[in-house]
């Protein structure tokens, strides 16, 4: 809806991976909604979301953030701009 943000499900680290003091670097993006279809997105940590560039890209500007935090997208559309469907979430994060 347009009125209103939506949230994905929370992306969390895989299960076992030691990440006590880990944080994060890098991190990659990717998405799929229909072609020509403008959607307004971020890549969210429970500290802070960045506004994404685009339905793929990189991003450090959550660097330094512990890792352990689970990651969500936030999707919005323009005033009055019909329902799209987001498919296709992924993420890649470096850590150190």
């Amino acid at each position: 809806m347009s009125d209103r943000t939506s949230n994905s499900q929370a992306i969390a680290p895989p299960a076992g991976i030691p990440l006590s003091n880990a944080t994060l670097s890098r991190i990659q993006w990717r998405f799929e909604s229909p072609p020509s279809t403008p959607v307004n997105a971020w890549l969210c940590h429970p500290e802070r979301c960045v506004a994404l560039s685009g339905m793929r890209g990189s991003t450090t500007a959550l660097e330094g953030m512990l890792a352990n935090a689970p990651l969500h997208f936030r999707f919005a559309l323009s005033p009055g701009q019909r329902p799209v469907r987001v498919q296709g979430l992924q993420v890649i994060v470096n850590y150190q």
